[in-house]
């Protein structure tokens, strides 16, 4: 393709973006984008599935791990967050060429930030395991199953920053597709490493891995498609500029997904006090189903967040507020029904996670006190993701620390010592409900901004 066909597919990816109906938009970007993060939901649900079968310590252990995990997505979606929201701005006010070096830097930049972390964490292992929580009984499994996950750290980050670039450019579409790939693998090879070969645990972080594998090539192969954003070497251009441009853009997604990573810690260990590998296991299970059900919400907000980008940068306010009330509307009215559903089914819904009666009567019950909270994320996520995407960045980092950070550290470890195990388990809701307040007048300054 020469450039006078890449420019008219810009010139024309423009026009769609701009002039679309509202509504339309982000219906036609949030199908794709909540299949993604349904996908990535398995993804981080496919392994705690299967391991379920074996034991209620392994079950744990891969519980435990999942904070490891979730800190290396966490640096996937800040390069990725960072980087995309800023070349959707770009493009939205035609500069192309700041668009393609941060595209190509933030793609460089995760892939040397996981290669430390898979380099440092395989070294350090056995003090890992046991910083999470891991117990006697759960420190082999958490040292296997961590090492491998460990291998993948490169991939993880490098295919979160393509898909997310991907959405930003309103190619959601192949964004899906290449996390798509990536979770059959994991779910088709899970079985077959866990059972047939009868590797446990290691089997399911191997499928992990080589699904973390598969995604990453697909979403290299789909950013060289149509009118999207090339990563060429030539385009890394590792400065100041971009570098505070995809901080800025993408510390909130750090923060939010760093300390959820660091909230799963402390749930993990204050849950071992009180109720051994049973409530490790039944709180992982009831965290998983909840990351699950939220991830539609999620992928919802994330076809809004190109569309609030692009328009912001081309000076179209009126669009991104029209955006931000339709999907939270539709959001709380989507979670309310799924609260419903989650509470009245909650035991049947953990049981097929894990048949331990002691399991399912923790997971049940912090699912339960989970439900009563959950419309609140409306207001939560789509106000974290429009603060994001039109580069508020104070504000979003805050927003999105508030929910895993500044309220759920301290309401755990204050509920925990007056209520003991039960403590545990409702401390999400009341840090959930703490967040909506503070998201309310963050959402109305910039939304009065906008008229």
């Amino acid at each position: 393709m020469d450039q006078t066909d890449e420019k008219q597919e810009m010139s024309a990816k423009y026009v769609y973006m701009t002039q679309t109906p509202v509504k339309k938009l982000i219906c036609k970007l949030a199908v794709p984008t909540i299949v993604s993060m349904l996908v990535t939901g398995i993804y981080n649900s496919a392994d705690t599935f299967f391991v379920g079968k074996i034991s209620t310590e392994a079950t744990a252990a891969v519980g435990i791990v999942f904070s490891v995990m979730a800190m290396i997505q966490a640096v996937g979606f800040m390069c990725g967050q960072g980087s995309g929201s800023f070349l959707s701005r770009m493009l939205g006010s035609h500069d192309e060429k700041q668009a393609n070096e941060v595209a190509s830097t933030g793609f460089a930049l995760s892939l040397i930030i996981g290669a430390v972390i898979a380099v440092v964490g395989i070294f350090l292992v056995e003090p890992l395991s046991d910083m999470l929580g891991a117990t006697e009984s759960t420190l082999d499994d958490t040292k296997n199953y961590m090492r491998i996950i460990l291998i993948g750290a490169p991939f993880m980050t490098g295919q979160f920053v393509i898909n997310n670039q991907l959405r930003f450019q309103g190619s959601a579409m192949y964004a899906m597709f290449g996390l798509l790939a990536g979770a059959a693998a994991n779910i088709i090879l899970d079985p077959i490493l866990i059972f047939v070969f009868k590797l446990g645990v290691s089997g399911a972080a191997l499928a992990t891995v080589c699904g973390q594998i598969i995604s990453f090539i697909v979403l290299l192969i789909g950013s060289k498609q149509g009118g999207n954003i090339h990563i060429k070497f030539k385009n890394i251009n590792i400065n100041k500029h971009y570098i505070f441009e995809i901080i800025n853009g993408g510390i909130p997604s750090l923060f939010r997904q760093g300390l959820a990573a660091l909230a799963t810690i402390m749930l993990n260990k204050i849950a071992g006090e009180y109720g051994g590998d049973a409530a490790i296991a039944g709180m992982s299970v009831a965290t998983r189903i909840l990351m699950l059900v939220s991830s539609a919400l999620i992928g919802f907000g994330q076809g809004f967040q190109p569309v609030s980008s692009f328009n912001y940068g081309a000076n179209l306010k009126k669009r991104v507020r029209e955006g931000y009330f339709f999907c939270l509307n539709y959001g709380l009215v989507f979670l309310i029904f799924v609260a419903g559903v989650c509470f009245a089914f909650a035991e049947q819904i953990v049981s097929c996670f894990r048949d331990d009666p002691l399991v399912i009567e923790i997971g049940a019950k912090a699912l339960r006190y989970q439900c009563i909270s959950l419309p609140m994320m409306s207001g939560i996520v789509i106000t974290n993701m429009m603060l994001q995407s039109i580069g508020a960045g104070l504000k979003a980092s805050i927003s999105s620390s508030a929910r895993s950070g500044i309220f759920f550290i301290p309401t755990i470890l204050i509920l925990s010592s007056l209520f003991g195990l039960t403590g545990v388990e409702c401390s999400q809701a009341v840090a959930d409900f703490c967040s909506l307040l503070l998201s309310i007048p963050f959402a109305y300054s910039e939304l009065r901004k906008m008229r």
